[in-house]
């Protein structure tokens, strides 16, 4: 189904039962409200004005529609913030980031938490019965405009509890953070300070601790509004909407009290976002990247029950990114049977109208400011006649292959890269795009998930190995690739006892002794397969005999068992080798060879073909298919769908 993002208080009153009765005419059936609202909300301390809101979810229900409500803690009123300064959030310099935009709090300040459950319970029990009200969805992206980590007196109160409640003495935290190394020894919780603002480094695992400290923040902030809502609005759903490329929290961990996970999508704005060449950046730049929506599709959905939104679809150009092209003609219909065939029960374009006024008026919409549809919004017109005559989708079934993501991981790296490139977004994106590119559905896991079910399990980055990955690698019978760094920390950010990859050579019998990182450039790997590695190589004592090896006569590549372990940053020609002529033969999985500007995804009975490129692409054995949208000749910005 469709939906739409909009904002009653943005427009006269009299314009919303045409807006509602175009909505429920162009296909949408859910409509998320209020998520920016408070300031209308609540006007003054105490003081509800709920008439217009009261009105606007009447006027969207009379149409068909099915309202998403948002709590509107995303953006505190100015008042508030006068009442009490200590919800504001510090950055890393110490300065306060004050009002004038959104997201201006720490989820650290008591009073910020109690005035959220405030503001809460006052939306939940007053539309928690409301017939129109079909979900909820909490706050809106957290996080975004780096706002996790938020460096103030009351983030070093809450931090100071976190640490008391986790470690018991002071003794407990010299040695967790190995405090012998340059005399920084703690004699009491108090002396414990925000790890910035130093004359260089901090230490490490203090670091890391403070990211645990500050995500646990964001779940404990969710658990909050979640049971409030599910206390006054039984049998809705609650969702929250998470970002793309953003992995300053665990979103497994908040995700865990919702019913399922939502992201917003703007598949060119990322392109811009992610470190691709410029070549890569020209390629996709009207189009996006072939893997950028669906990376995030297979990411999302298994995190609550196997089904996910797409909260926020892009409708045409953003606002945000450095460049902001308008999409190619089809791909904004293109993106939204792709979230489908990803499994997304719901795509929610953003925004209905483009605002004339404030931050986001270059944003488009479904519709111009002059009340008339945009580019766009035809497009998701075509989209929703589509799907009116497209039947039911069937149910998302368990992917070939697992890929292990881990948002630590990404912690860990940034903390210590020793190398300027090494980057954990990009390293399992391009073991993503690598398995994608050889035709296979992916489901994105967190360690220690069950791995029973597949036949192949991709581990691109797991630098500390929980005892619960451990035991789920153990458990499965699936062929494993394991990427660099592997096992190379403790809980504590030090190295294992054994050396990398720690716990790992349970099953690998090979210890990492030297580690480099790569400048520009890339080292020739030939042996059983061949290709390039960059940025980052391993040295390796092992009896193993290597599968490939570099120009040093030094191991590449090694397996033992199910297990196969790449020592370096493997680039895509030699991933791709790899995978394709060694490790899904063994997996017993055959490839399908596409171009590499098309993707496909199964989804039940369903085959979809997504081309993402300017040449068209001919189904192969297409007689024999039967075609519920397009036909044998994918063209450019075009899909077709065929039953397997």
């Amino acid at each position: 189904m469709l939906g739409v993002c909009y904002y009653p208080e943005h427009w006269p009153e009299d314009w919303w039962a045409r807006d509602a009765a175009e909505m429920a005419e162009l296909g949408i059936k859910f409509v998320r409200i209020g998520e920016f609202a408070w300031s209308r909300i609540e006007p003054e301390p105490g003081r509800f004005d709920w008439g217009w809101l009261d009105r606007a979810i009447d006027t969207l229900g009379k149409a068909g529609l099915k309202v998403v409500l948002g709590t509107p803690t995303a953006t505190p009123p100015k008042w508030l913030i006068d009442l009490y300064p200590d919800i504001l959030p510090y950055g890393a310099d110490g300065t306060v980031r004050g009002f004038g935009s959104r997201r201006h709090y720490t989820f650290s300040s008591e009073t910020w938490f109690r005035e959220s459950a405030r503001i809460v319970e006052a939306y939940a029990s007053r539309y928690g019965d409301n017939p129109a009200v079909a979900g909820w969805q909490t706050d809106n992206e957290y996080g975004c405009h780096d706002t996790i980590l938020s460096y103030g007196p009351e983030d070093l109160k809450a931090f100071r509890g976190w640490l008391r409640r986790r470690y018991q003495t002071p003794e407990a935290i010299n040695e967790a953070w190995g405090n012998v190394f340059w005399s920084m020894d703690v004699n009491s919780f108090d002396d414990v300070e925000l790890p910035v603002r130093t004359v260089t480094e901090t230490a490490p695992a203090a670091r890391l601790d403070y990211w645990r400290f500050s995500s646990e923040q964001v779940v404990r902030y969710n658990e909050m509004q979640t049971a409030i809502i599910r206390k006054h609005s039984p049998g809705r759903f609650v969702t929250h909407n998470y970002m793309g490329f953003f992995h300053d929290f665990d979103h497994h961990a908040v995700s865990e009290v919702l019913d399922f996970a939502s992201w917003d999508s703007y598949p060119l704005g990322f392109v811009e976002k992610f470190p691709f060449s410029e070549d890569e950046r020209g390629r996709w730049a009207s189009t996006s990247h072939p893997d950028i929506p669906g990376f995030h599709h297979d990411l999302y959905r298994p995190m609550a029950g196997n089904k996910f939104w797409v909260m926020e679809q892009q409708p045409g150009p953003v606002n945000w990114a450095p460049w902001n092209a308008v999409p190619t003609p089809g791909m904004v219909r293109l993106w939204a049977w792709e979230a489908l065939a990803h499994g997304a029960e719901v795509v929610s374009y953003f925004r209905w109208r483009q605002a004339p006024f404030g931050q986001e008026q270059m944003h488009a919409g479904l519709n111009r400011p002059d009340r008339t549809r945009s580019v766009g919004g035809h497009e998701a017109a075509r989209v929703g006649k589509e799907l009116a005559a497209f039947g039911p989708l069937p149910e998302n079934g368990t992917a070939p292959v697992a890929l292990v993501f881990d948002y630590e991981a990404s912690w860990i790296t940034r903390l210590q890269p020793q190398g300027k490139d090494f980057l954990h977004e990009e390293l399992t994106f391009r073991w993503y795009e690598a398995i994608r590119r050889l035709g296979f559905d992916v489901d994105m896991v967190r360690p220690g998930a069950d791995l029973s079910a597949y036949k192949l399990v991709l581990v691109p980055s797991l630098p500390h190995v929980s005892l619960e990955a451990l035991e789920a690698l153990r458990k499965t019978d699936a062929q494993i690739l394991v990427g660099p760094r592997a096992g190379s920390k403790t809980r504590d950010f030090a190295f294992p006892a054994e050396l990398a990859p720690g716990p790992l050579q349970a099953f690998l019998p090979l210890k990492v002794t030297q580690v480099a990182s790569l400048r520009p450039g890339a080292q020739v790997v030939s042996g059983a397969v061949s290709g390039h590695v960059s940025r980052w190589r391993e040295w390796i004592e092992t009896d193993l005999p290597a599968l490939a090896t570099y120009a040093d006569g030094a191991a590449a590549i090694l397996q033992h068992g199910r297990f196969t372990y790449l020592t370096g940053w493997a680039e895509a020609d030699l991933l791709g080798d790899l995978l394709a002529n060694t490790i899904l033969p063994a997996a017993g999985l055959e490839p399908i060879a596409v171009p590499d500007h098309v993707r496909i995804r199964r989804r039940g009975n369903l085959v979809f073909a997504f081309n993402y490129g300017p040449e068209s692409w001919t189904v192969p054995d297409a007689a024999t298919k039967r075609f519920k949208l397009g036909g044998p000749v994918v063209a450019g910005a075009d899909l077709a769908c065929w039953e397997a």
